[in-house]
């Protein structure tokens, strides 16, 4: 699908995009209904929703704004390796994280009140608007660690508070997911997802400092990786 120089058409790349939110939306589905034996499962329903519809939005902007940053957002595959390691680890707890939460409410482990699980569908869905405002200011935010020719550091909007703001979000977001399904037991096996994120964050880093310029001094003037005033 992808040319010589890794880039993709925008035909290509609105294939791609559209296979991918299907897939997304299949195993997150399976994930969900499988576990719970049930399609009546509406915190499933609501935070799917609250996920994949706003997600649809997105793709049809960065497709018509920066396809370039879409088709950096499609790639898969780490190039170092300790990051390889870290993702294949990582996985454990995440799968465990979205399938407990069938099984509970199965088998009945949990009770969350209904308003929480809304206010925690909202705070995702305010989540993904922030993650979204952070993909607007860094053009190449990949989703694999990587440095591109030409590539610049970003100092402006989160960038300026703290130096990895979409980890900040995506970390939210994911201690969120538990309540807004309806589970309190899934927030132990989601919690195990933080260290995988900081060692993520300090491998990333090291790359960082070794191929983007000016990344250094960057370090210096944003002093706090993930939460302001804390690390």
């Amino acid at each position: 699908m992808e040319n010589a120089n890794g880039q993709y058409s925008k035909g290509e790349l609105i294939k791609v995009v559209s296979v991918r939110l299907l897939i997304g939306i299949t195993v997150l589905a399976s994930m969900f209904f499988l576990p719970a034996g049930t399609f009546a499962y509406p915190e499933a329903w609501a935070y799917m929703s609250t996920l994949f519809i706003p997600m649809f939005f997105v793709f049809i902007y960065l497709i018509k704004n920066d396809p370039g940053l879409l088709a950096r957002r499609m790639k898969m595959k780490e190039k170092e390796t300790e990051q390889k390691l870290i993702i294949t680890l990582s996985y454990i707890p995440f799968f465990i994280a979205f399938l407990l939460p069938g099984l509970d409410k199965r088998f009945e482990w949990s009770s969350v009140p209904a308003v929480v699980v809304l206010i925690s569908d909202i705070l995702v869905l305010l989540g993904y608007g922030t993650f979204f405002l952070v993909l607007k200011e860094n053009s190449y935010a990949s989703r694999i660690v990587e440095v591109e020719p030409g590539q610049t550091v970003i100092t402006s909007g989160p960038y300026a508070k703290v130096r990895h703001p979409m980890y900040t979000v995506v970390l939210i977001m994911y201690i969120l997911s538990p309540l807004a399904l309806g589970s309190y037991w899934a927030i132990i096996p989601m919690i195990l997802i933080i260290p995988a994120i900081v060692a993520r964050i300090l491998n990333e880093e090291k790359v960082l400092v070794r191929d983007l310029d000016g990344y250094k001094e960057y370090m210096h003037k944003t002093r706090y990786r993930l939460i302001p005033g804390i690390w």
